[in-house]
């Protein structure tokens, strides 16, 4: 059998692998792309590692034999073993690029807030049991909250008397990361779910930039030019603007999602929020208020404007059609919001 796969690294070149099998053995391999590779013979010591190993090899049984295959001195630029082992799954058909997806996106549409995070887990079960196509939502609503993260302390994070003094319901979501503070219209929150397969050997760390460069193109042609802030911050020149948050279910299903701010009070977000300086110690701050710097004043464009750039941009790069959430799973999402969200037992299951 002959396979054939290709990989963009973020930030990087173009690796592809030409692939031939017999008998569950790769029997021959090239190597190929525009990447830069000194010295020349070290092509051969890639396409040898290749070679005997079996095509369900794992991503790390990969990455070792390319790594352990490579003459001592070899450099790579603008890729490295994760990369060929990356595009060695995909040629074997065990890891899949965006290209791979028939996409979905759903555009905002006002939702109870409690029934966000309960949306979350139904679409992720959802696509990862092949009954629904990799989709991109954006969250709407019209009630304030603040959405903490699966393993923060509801005690630790939330001043729950200013919570309750400014009207904010308090949430908890599956995915880890910090907390969301969300008043209507001051954030723009979006999730994907898709299947694992599509992060298939990255690390949480390399795929925040690659589920979010499209992303990153809608913000450009905003006139924001925007970075990943290790480990989960987007960042600008200008401060913070959004944070990402990711969830991997044992079924296969891939939950990422990000919230932006757009025009943030944080003022009051540092009344509500217990952000303290051990969390500020690393960001040369010692203030909230002054690391979130909010899309509104940055790109002095309304929220709906930078929404529809950025569905545009998606629907562009991945030839997703615009869909509609079907009234059964809105009604799953109303059922789970009030046996788990909504209860006290999930909310502070982190007292």
């Amino acid at each position: 059998m002959q396979h054939h796969g290709e990989y963009k690294v973020v930030g990087g070149k173009l690796v592809v692998v030409d692939l031939v099998s017999e008998q569950g053995i790769i029997t021959h391999a090239s190597v190929n792309g525009d990447f830069f590779l000194e010295p020349d013979e070290a092509l051969d010591d890639l396409n040898r590692a290749l070679v005997g190993l079996p095509t369900s090899a794992t991503h790390s049984a990969i990455r070792e034999a390319v790594t352990s295959g490579l003459r001592e001195g070899a450099v790579m630029f603008g890729f490295d073993a994760e990369a060929i082992a990356r595009v060695t799954r995909r040629a074997l058909g065990h890891a899949t690029s965006w290209t791979d997806h028939d996409w979905e996106v759903l555009p905002p549409q006002i939702i109870p807030v409690a029934e966000q995070p309960a949306l979350d887990e139904i679409l992720t079960r959802q696509v990862a049991a092949g009954k629904r196509k990799p989709t991109l939502r954006f969250w709407d609503w019209d009630q304030s909250a603040v959405i903490i993260g699966s393993f923060q302390s509801l005690a630790n994070e939330v001043d729950m008397e200013q919570a309750n003094a400014h009207g904010l319901r308090v949430l908890r979501r599956i995915s880890g990361g910090g907390a969301m503070f969300m008043e209507a219209g001051n954030c723009i929150t979006y999730a994907l779910y898709t299947p694992d397969s599509l992060v298939d050997g990255m690390s949480f760390a390399d795929s925040y930039p690659y589920l979010d460069a499209w992303v990153m193109q809608a913000l450009a042609e905003l006139g924001i030019s925007a970075h990943y802030k290790p480990l989960n911050d987007i960042a600008t020149d200008a401060g913070k603007i959004g944070g990402a948050a990711q969830k991997r279910l044992a079924n296969g299903g891939l939950l990422h999602h990000v919230t932006m701010s757009y025009d943030i009070d944080a003022q009051k977000m540092s009344q509500v929020l217990r952000i303290g300086r051990e969390k500020l110690s690393d960001k040369g701050i010692a203030s909230a208020v002054k690391r979130v710097d909010p899309l509104k004043s940055q790109t002095q464009r309304s929220r709906s404007e930078i929404i529809d750039t950025m569905v545009r941009t998606f629907i562009e790069r991945t030839g997703a059609t615009v869909a509609t959430l079907d009234e059964e799973t809105r009604q799953e999402a109303r059922e789970l919001a009030a046996s788990k969200f909504l209860t006290d037992k999930w909310t502070a299951r982190v007292p």
